[in-house]
């Protein structure tokens, strides 16, 4: 039988354990240097020999003292070092956590992510605080979000679904970018009981007029079970890994959607798709066991 003073002992024991966790998983790796995760993957529909290394960042969700631009530029410092062909941007540069010490301005965030440089070029999605964070866009005052216009503004083109033919090593591939599948939220001031996105896929995949593989970029990987044998391979963000991750459960996650396709290579449809756990935080300022990173994918 335990005594009142092995309980205490007990009690102190897992405060003090708690406390050193919570440190951990808002100092070493909510702050911790990105990893490079490194994945090689040839997709079912890809073009022989054509070889395509490309650098991933998603969810930068940027606010201080966690992720401000000093923080963004150099990790686009460690990226241009990866020598990648080109670098996609899954979204997320905004954020709607509160417990921050303030935000940079959108042009800030721009101004950082700018200084990234690959041959292809550098190339963006949005993810859904991006529009969370424009109460303009929430109102419906603007068809536009004003994080967009920040980035096309630092020279970075923002997909929203619509796709372009790039050619590498002289073979040509498709880059497409599927709109928000969560770009309003639910508002009872704007009569909206739900999340309403403004994803098209068949505007996306529209001009896409020949058998070249297409490389999409969906912020969520919801879309994923849906998509047509055309898309090779598909890229996304939006989970964080599970931002908090004990061991593959990550309590904070409660959509099934998001479960399904947490973090990594997936290959159950007829085209692939891969999940960043990205780089910056959500709701809390807390990573455990899902450390930010720089994906580098080396395609075919």
């Amino acid at each position: 039988m335990i005594t009142r003073r092995g309980l205490l002992k007990l009690m102190a024991s897992a405060w003090f354990t708690g406390l050193a966790v919570m440190s951990y998983a808002t100092g070493a790796e909510a702050l911790g240097k990105p990893r490079v995760t490194r994945l090689a993957i040839t997709p079912a529909r890809w073009t022989p020999g054509l070889k395509l290394r490309a650098v991933v960042l998603s969810d930068i969700h940027a606010c201080m003292p966690w992720m401000g631009p000093e923080r963004i530029a150099e990790i686009a410092a460690e990226a241009n070092g990866l020598g990648a062909d080109i670098v996609l941007l899954l979204g997320d540069y905004a954020t709607s956590m509160k417990l921050v010490t303030g935000y940079p301005s959108f042009q800030e965030t721009a101004a950082a992510l700018s200084t990234l440089k690959a041959p292809l070029g550098v190339h963006a999605i949005l993810g859904n605080h991006d529009y969370w964070a424009d109460p303009a866009f929430q109102a419906g005052e603007s068809r536009e979000s004003r994080v967009a216009a920040a980035l096309e503004a630092a020279g970075i083109p923002v997909y929203v679904n619509r796709a372009v033919q790039l050619r590498h090593q002289g073979r040509p591939f498709w880059l497409a970018g599927l709109g928000d599948q969560l770009a309003y939220r639910p508002s009872q001031q704007f009569r909206r009981r739900s999340f309403v996105g403004i994803e098209d896929l068949a505007a996306t995949l529209g001009g896409v007029d020949d058998d070249a593989p297409v490389l999409l970029m969906a912020h969520e990987p919801y879309v994923y079970p849906f998509l047509p044998d055309t898309v090779s391979l598909t890229l996304s963000g939006h989970t964080h890994g599970g931002q908090i991750n004990l061991f593959g459960w990550a309590p904070f996650v409660d959509n099934p959607d998001d479960l399904a396709h947490l973090y990594g290579h997936y290959r159950s449809g007829p085209g692939d798709l891969v999940v960043s756990r990205g780089l910056g935080c959500s709701a809390v300022p807390m990573r455990l066991g899902a450390w930010p990173e720089i994906m580098l994918l080396e395609i075919g």
